[in-house]
């Protein structure tokens, strides 16, 4: 006896078996604008290209110290315009909001334990930014001591 399938094709060679494929809405790109969890994450996740770009301009001031004096004016004049002012402080902005929301994820990153006790994430939060600010200090202090 011949199978329903081998029939259908034999006496008709457009006949396909049909298939159902399971339901999936199309969803628009920005999906996550909806929720603000979601919004917090992606914009977390995006305040890491200003991380890199603080990275470059570091680069280039290295770069421009290792070349001389006068590359160094250079960068410094180019880094007084209000272009460069006005773009280091959204820079800034962003990278501090990304140090926070970090210090707030520490916790989940990273379990510390004494002993058998787990340390709470209150306690991880909170010397991570006693941290930052003794560190911020202590570098605020050397650049105006000068």
């Amino acid at each position: 006896m011949a199978k329903t399938d081998d029939i259908n094709t034999s006496t008709n060679p457009r006949y396909q078996r049909y298939r159902p494929e399971r339901y999936s809405p199309r969803m628009s790109i920005f999906w996550w604008v909806h929720k603000k969890p979601f919004v917090k994450f992606i914009v977390r996740e995006l305040t890491s290209l200003f991380v890199a770009a603080y990275a470059v301009l570091l680069i280039f001031q290295v770069r421009a110290l290792s070349q001389g004096a006068e590359a160094w004016e250079a960068l410094v004049a180019w880094f007084s315009t209000p272009f460069s002012i006005g773009l280091h402080v959204i820079i800034f902005l962003f990278v501090v909001f990304h140090a926070i929301t970090w210090f707030n994820l520490a916790p989940t990153a990273m379990v510390l334990r004494i002993g058998k006790k787990r340390i709470p994430g209150g306690v991880i939060i909170t010397i991570n930014f006693l941290m930052w600010i003794a560190l911020s200090l202590a570098i605020a202090t050397l650049i105006l001591a000068r």
